[in-house]
């Protein structure tokens, strides 16, 4: 598959949050209860208003785009936001629409923003592809759990490290 990776701006905050919220719904949809989503779907405003904030305040977001220019996966990663951070670099978010999986987006996306650097991040524990990509690129549970808030239905996850 042919695709393109480049830096969000501001002005690509709408279909950032659109397709956010889709890749939520392909990927947890065996998890979360149609409300959730259709909570998400109601927030798209609020969604396109924090993406274009955080983009303008100069937070790397990066895009992939199919050879049609639709945005079809999304990442970004940063200073860890953990207390008891394993390195410098967190993963914040990588999402692949599901009609590219295993086409090398979510790949090159990884390479985009962390290189072949450490980094860590957070993986629901019923997510058995993402963590199998994950370990792919030598990432490794490093033993620390939690439930994500409420608004997730307190999802158990891990964390996952390279080094």
């Amino acid at each position: 598959m042919d695709f393109s990776i480049r830096a969000a701006t501001v002005d690509d905050a709408a279909e950032m949050a659109l397709v956010h919220v889709q890749a939520w719904r392909e990927s947890y949809g065996h998890l979360l209860p149609p409300e959730f989503f259709a909570r998400q779907e109601s927030a798209l405003p609020d969604r396109t208003s924090r993406y274009r904030g955080s983009i303008a305040a100069g937070h790397a977001r990066m895009l992939a785009h199919d050879p049609d220019g639709k945005l079809v996966g999304m990442g970004a990663a940063g200073p860890g936001r953990d207390e008891d951070s394993p390195c410098d670099v967190e993963l914040f978010m990588l999402y692949t629409l599901q009609h590219v999986h295993g086409r090398g987006v979510g790949q090159a996306l990884v390479d985009s923003l962390l290189g072949g650097g450490p980094a860590y991040l957070w993986v629901l524990d019923d997510n058995p592809r993402a963590q199998a990509f994950y370990r792919r690129n030598g990432f490794v549970p490093d033993g620390t759990r939690q439930f994500c808030d409420p608004s997730w239905y307190s999802l158990p996850e891990h964390r996952m490290v390279r080094r």
